[in-house]
């Protein structure tokens, strides 16, 4: 990742999303992270070592959207007014849909050329079914 940030002028960052792969990219994103840098992740990457983030006093944050409601937290509205503002953000086009591929309905054969797809290793952004 950090040949193609120093190709558009960026050369340490302040703070990275990890939305997928977190264990396969962690060290690297470490690495281009500023000191007192924040990493926020969703996925479920499984143990990492957070250890090489104390030389740069870096952060760790989870967020997984069922937490609220789930330990019916004292803030659980919370969760209505972040989604809100997603969805103010998604209808301003700052936030945009990933979807690549779609099939409009599910059927065997859109099922398996969907699958096919995927497994291709050439699929970039979603593939949505149905």
């Amino acid at each position: 990742m950090a040949p193609q940030l120093q190709a558009v002028g960026v050369t340490q960052l302040d703070l990275a999303a990890s939305l997928t792969k977190t264990d396969l990219h962690f060290e690297a994103t470490i690495d281009m992270m500023r000191p007192g840098g924040k990493i926020g992740a969703i996925d479920d990457p499984g143990v990492l070592d957070v250890s090489p983030m104390k030389t740069k006093a870096l952060s760790f944050h989870w967020e997984f959207m069922f937490a609220r409601p789930m330990f019916e937290t004292d803030d659980m509205d919370e969760q209505g007014r972040l989604l809100n503002e997603v969805s103010e953000l998604v209808d301003r086009g700052v936030l945009r849909n990933t979807a690549t591929k779609s099939f409009d309905e599910i059927r065997t054969d859109s099922l398996n050329e969907a699958l096919t797809h995927q497994a291709s290793g050439t699929a970039i952004g979603k593939t949505v079914l149905g």
